[in-house]
């Protein structure tokens, strides 16, 4: 009967109920050149599971043999390909109520939720778990399943890929996911994952149809007001440009707004390098050469020197209808990072 309680050891090649399996050891020729020596008890589990892959066998006992497995290499691919196999196979014959194993999809989905909170950065468990869910046709649950990892691990790859496709796949473009990511951004604002997915489920999913009346305003108040809580961060600045983009609202109504955190003159403190930036880009399209070239200056010699470079050279082409082609490809989509 299925357990799949990982502390439970089993003895392959003594447990009876394995007795009519041929276990395969891996070949890897003769005299290898850097043969990987595998812990015991793995070698010996999978030669038990290409034995049982040898003869196509989908029984229950393959779901202890793949659990045992992943138990002690979570990033096994080939193991949980074939234990969702397992799984479709048993759901087909009737598998799950034949008085053998007492296990259901449902109980699954929660010992996959036990395993990526051993194994976070596991990319294989959300890809099972994304077969599972797109099988049942039923996302109940799953965006909390989602933050909980979240709790531990706000930028975690993996899970914020199978949130998208999650939100994707199920149409859930609604107040419930904005919602989340306002707590998500409430508490990290610097969460650029974060400000990837709002892009997503509030812009980015439109393609070429036009904005819902309001929601530009909307998301460049937001942006604006995580701007003031910390005008460093490039997340809000890359997401302000990428809303008005979206709305073909021109980059000239930033003006005052950065000029608040980046004053180009002598007695000026700047609060944010981001603000210069698009300081000196306004500037050089209402053709104020003196400002921009302030502003790259300064960008150049303290707020930004690591990127020197780049600042002189662009102040080389003020004026120059290459640097408003610069500008007008420098406006950035919001990209996820872990």
């Amino acid at each position: 009967m299925a357990s799949y309680d990982s502390d439970d050891e089993v003895d392959y090649a003594t447990d009876p109920a394995w007795t009519d399996i041929t276990p395969l050891p891996q070949d890897d020729g003769e005299n290898p050149l850097a043969q990987i020596a595998y812990p015991p008890e793995y070698a010996l589990a999978m030669s038990y599971l290409r034995g049982v892959m040898a003869v196509n066998d989908h029984s229950a006992r393959v779901l202890d043999l793949t659990a045992d497995i992943i138990g002690m290499n979570a990033a096994h691919y080939t193991v949980w390909g074939y234990r969702f196999k397992t799984l479709m196979a048993l759901e087909t014959s009737n598998g799950f109520n034949d008085g053998k194993t007492d296990w259901s999809w449902r109980k699954e989905l929660d010992w996959v939720q036990s395993i990526a909170k051993q194994y976070e950065k596991n990319y294989q468990i959300w890809h099972h778990r994304q077969l599972i869910i797109d099988h049942l046709n039923d996302p109940t649950g799953e965006r909390d399943r989602t933050n909980e990892m979240f709790a531990s691990d706000s930028k975690n790859y993996h899970v914020w890929t199978y949130r998208q496709w999650l939100v994707k796949r199920f149409n859930l473009f609604d107040a419930e996911e904005l919602e989340a990511m306002d707590l998500l951004l409430d508490d990290d604002v610097r969460n650029n994952s974060a400000w990837n997915h709002r892009y997503f489920i509030t812009l980015g999913r439109l393609g070429a149809e036009d904005p819902a009346e309001g929601v530009i305003d909307r998301e460049i108040k937001f942006a604006k007001e995580a701007i003031s809580k910390a005008p460093q961060n490039p997340s809000p600045w890359n997401y302000l440009k990428a809303v008005l983009r979206k709305g073909n609202i021109n980059l000239a109504s930033l003006k005052d707004f950065c000029e608040r955190f980046a004053p180009v003159h002598p007695e000026g403190e700047i609060s944010s390098s981001h603000a210069l930036d698009i300081l000196s880009e306004i500037y050089d399209e209402a053709g104020d050469f003196v400002r921009a070239e302030q502003a790259l200056v300064l960008l150049a010699a303290k707020y930004d020197p690591v990127r020197k470079n780049y600042w002189r050279y662009r102040k080389r082409l003020l004026g120059s209808d290459e640097n408003v082609l610069i500008a007008s490809e420098k406006t950035p989509t919001v990209h996820a990072t872990a």
